[in-house]
């Protein structure tokens, strides 16, 4: 498929990402497109705010230093990530959509002090049991030097071919093990999240509009839950890195979750479960 870039000049502006996120699900403005949106968008010498940083380090749980936690370059391209997902070329709209699973390759440590310059596409539009998935695929660069990469991949509810498939026996819930410790999260973290980040879809900060989209209570971020875990084993983490994240069960607010890290060959083994039923919220690797 033939490709366009798009050069943004600065960073997309939140109130124009949702209004036109709003604008995506009324029905006689929402998307036609079934296939994978031909547009590259790219921006560059972006910089890291160190407020935000600090902020988004507090929420987390992370350390507030002379690099970047490995997670932290999502919330600088999600903006532009938005800029995609509620483009017309986007197969189905961005709001309600959930977060599957995410993959970032980290290949060296970003400095804060570094320009940054982006790129964020689509690929590999798919059926799934539940729906549609796609990946969003960012690339940071430093000059020509690729330091980190992320595929990012969202799921929209919907019939497809595979809904009528037989589904698996569900697991009977597990007695979980000790954990290596706890984690607290409640509306007000998420919601300095939501700010740090940028990502203010209604699932994560309002109850009316988690409902609207079938949740019983406003649920966390997929990737704050990425990022809390990783505290798990900072400091251990290799400087070229592959974390590899795959969401379960939304956390429902407010919740208390089990945290586990498992050293293994080449890395860890990480999750968040439920702290009675032992389910997975989250589950990932570190390689």
């Amino acid at each position: 498929m033939a490709t366009k870039t798009v050069a943004l000049t600065e960073q997309p502006k939140t109130a124009d990402i949702y209004s036109r996120a709003v604008l995506g699900l009324m029905p006689w403005n929402k998307s036609g497109s079934r296939s994978v949106p031909s547009t590259v968008y790219t921006l560059t010498g972006l910089k890291v705010d160190t407020d935000n940083l600090a902020a988004y380090c507090r929420v987390t749980g992370l350390r507030f230093g002379d690099t970047l936690p490995i997670t932290y370059p999502f919330t600088l391209a999600f903006p532009t990530v938005m800029k995609l997902m509620v483009s017309k070329e986007f197969p189905f709209p961005a709001v309600g959509s959930v977060h599957a699973e995410n993959v970032i390759e980290s290949l060296r440590p970003i400095s804060v002090s570094e320009p940054l310059d982006l790129s964020v596409h689509a690929e590999n539009l798919r059926e799934h049991r539940k729906g549609l998935l796609i990946d969003v695929v960012t690339e940071i660069r430093v000059g020509r030097e690729l330091v980190w990469r992320q595929t990012s991949s969202f799921l929209n509810q919907q019939k497809t071919s595979l809904s009528g498939e037989v589904r698996p026996e569900p697991k009977a819930d597990e007695v979980p093990p000790m954990p290596m410790s706890t984690i607290r999260v409640d509306q007000t973290m998420i919601s300095k999240y939501a700010a740090v980040s940028g990502d203010r879809n209604p699932i994560h900060v309002s109850s009316l509009g988690a409902k609207a989209f079938g949740f019983p209570k406003t649920i966390a971020h997929g990737m704050w839950s990425a990022a809390a875990l990783l505290r798990t084993v900072e400091g251990s983490i290799a400087d070229k890195v592959t974390y590899s994240v795959r969401f379960g069960k939304p956390i429902l607010l407010p919740a208390t979750l089990n945290a586990y890290a498992d050293r293994v060959d080449g890395g860890w083994d990480l999750a968040l479960r439920h702290p009675k039923k032992g389910y997975p919220h989250v589950t990932a690797t570190l390689r």
